[in-house]
């Protein structure tokens, strides 16, 4: 048997890039530098609570469906997706509410009790976030985008949508009252986009989210890296952690092996990377490999925002707290041109606030909640000095909660603990210490971005948050997908195993 596609990281999309490729008949061994997979979906274990490190809202489950049904499995067999309702609470400075969900009558009701004269623009605003879901999500999310031409073939269509218009501007021709503006255009946040900036194609994550709904795994999001190592050690795949990859080895202009921190050599047939980009190019190709991702080219990419998450555990529960709050602060526009023009930090936030013992008791001891509580923040480009920062940043944030949305927490906290960019630039080797890639800008999507073969190097390909379609779950496991229609079909495939490695 020939050397193995070696995949470099193991979150979402290097974990269902070798799903895919096993299934195509690939030998597949997977790297981890960390001593845990799942990159991004890591997971914190901390006096009784299970903290999700980073992804929290599963949305277009139907991508983590298919990874096992590819290879003949049931997913059921694997995790349990419990829906949430609402699939956000969003929270004004004022006190008022709004419950983000599916059902567009319940949609419209509390837009008539907030700005009646918006229901009519809410209704023209859902079938224009269906119709660009209808192109940019089902015509294009997972097609590749190698060369120049097939980024020509869909500037017609994108043109016909509106693409120049950011998600901000869009939503303005529909809603007129500012609060039902920042609902429904908070979304490219979750993917590292400024409303004010992200291209309108990226409405269509509304309709995505009607479409499909919003879930949280049983467990936490780790039970999904949990099963997805489960089935490729089934398959025959390696997951090795504490494995960091510190070259890819190219010759003749291919990408040949890999070689690890220890200096071990491992031959392979092709090289995936679940990596951020321009890390790889930069500091794990030498340059002489690189004519078109020369350091200066990767210099010039503009990363996204980072994030400070702090994950908190305390006695009692906060039983009128949903699952997930967006609690939005006194500012919008002026926040996010702080975050990502002027990249400072500013003196107020926008909190995304994660309560996963809503729908998992589990998750924390009896009698407790547990939470992580997320804060927009400019990346390292900004020189802000997290060292000085973050317990102070953290302190201010638990004194907005108790004063807010959670009564009298600071006096029954259990536990705390928190990440920044540090942990992002460090822990996760992304540039800049960006917490989803590169900026989802309009220069910086589809063709635009990093590609999913590599131009410079053969053999060498990447998945994840910086390539094509670009950030979120659905962006990530459709990047595998591209994955699978750009890797040619192996010289000698490898047979599935026929058992099954399950009791049943």
């Amino acid at each position: 048997m020939g050397a193995p596609m070696v995949v470099v990281g193991s979150g979402f999309g290097g974990l269902a890039a070798a799903v895919r490729l096993r299934a195509k008949g690939h030998s597949v061994t997977v790297l981890e530098a960390n001593n845990q997979p799942g990159g991004r979906a890591s997971v914190f274990r901390r006096d009784g609570f299970t903290f999700d490190a980073g992804p929290t809202v599963v949305t277009a489950p139907y991508l983590f469906d298919e990874l096992f049904r590819l290879v003949g499995r049931d997913p059921r067999d694997y995790y349990e997706l419990m829906p949430v309702d609402p699939f956000y609470r969003v929270k004004f400075e004022d006190g008022t509410a709004f419950d983000y969900v599916a059902d567009e009558e319940r949609i419209l009701a509390q837009i008539e009790k907030i700005s009646p004269q918006d229901c009519d623009g809410y209704r023209r605003l859902a079938a224009k976030s269906k119709e660009i879901f209808d192109v940019g999500y089902t015509q294009l999310v997972d097609a590749p985008f190698d060369r120049l031409s097939d980024m020509l073939r869909v500037v017609p269509q994108m043109v016909r949508l509106r693409s120049d218009l950011s998600v901000y501007d869009m939503v303005s021709r529909y809603i007129q009252d500012e609060r039902l503006r920042q609902v429904f255009t908070f979304q490219p946040l979750l993917v590292g986009g400024n409303p004010f900036a992200t291209p309108s194609i990226y409405l269509l994550i509304h309709w995505l989210e009607r479409k499909w709904g919003v879930f949280f795994p049983k467990g936490g999001t780790g039970s999904l890296v949990r099963g997805l190592v489960e089935l490729l050690r089934e398959l025959d795949v390696e997951v090795r952690t504490n494995t960091p990859v510190e070259r890819i080895v190219v010759e003749r202009g291919r990408a040949v092996a890999v070689e690890t921190a220890t200096g071990e050599r491992m031959a392979a047939s092709g090289v995936v990377c679940n990596a951020d980009p321009s890390f790889v190019y930069a500091k794990m190709i030498e340059a002489t490999h690189r004519r078109k991702h020369t350091d200066r080219a990767v210099a010039k990419k503009n990363p996204s925002m980072s994030l400070f998450v702090g994950y908190f555990g305390a006695k009692g529960t906060w039983d009128d707290t949903a699952h997930h709050t967006i609690l939005l602060g006194p500012r919008y526009r002026g926040l996010l041109d702080d975050i990502f023009k002027k990249k400072v930090l500013a003196p107020d936030y926008s909190l995304y606030l994660h309560r996963p013992t809503r729908s998992d008791p589990s998750l924390a001891p009896p009698g407790h909640d547990g939470f992580y509580v997320l804060s927009p923040v400019p990346n390292d480009r900004s020189g802000v000095d997290w060292a000085d920062q973050s317990e102070r940043y953290f302190d201010k944030i638990l004194d907005t909660l108790d004063q807010g949305e959670l009564p009298g927490l600071k006096s029954r906290l259990v536990t705390r603990m928190s990440i920044d960019p540090r942990y992002f630039a460090g822990t996760l080797r992304s540039v800049d210490g960006a917490a989803f890639g590169l900026e989802p800008s309009l220069l910086q999507s589809a063709w635009f971005r990093y590609h999913n073969r590599s131009e410079d190097v053969d053999g060498l390909y990447f998945v994840g948050a910086s390539t094509h379609p670009g950030a979120g779950l659905p962006g990530v496991l459709n990047s595998a997908k591209v994955l699978e229609r750009v890797v040619e079909d192996p010289a000698e495939p490898v047979a599935l195993p026929r058992r099954l490695a399950r009791a049943s």
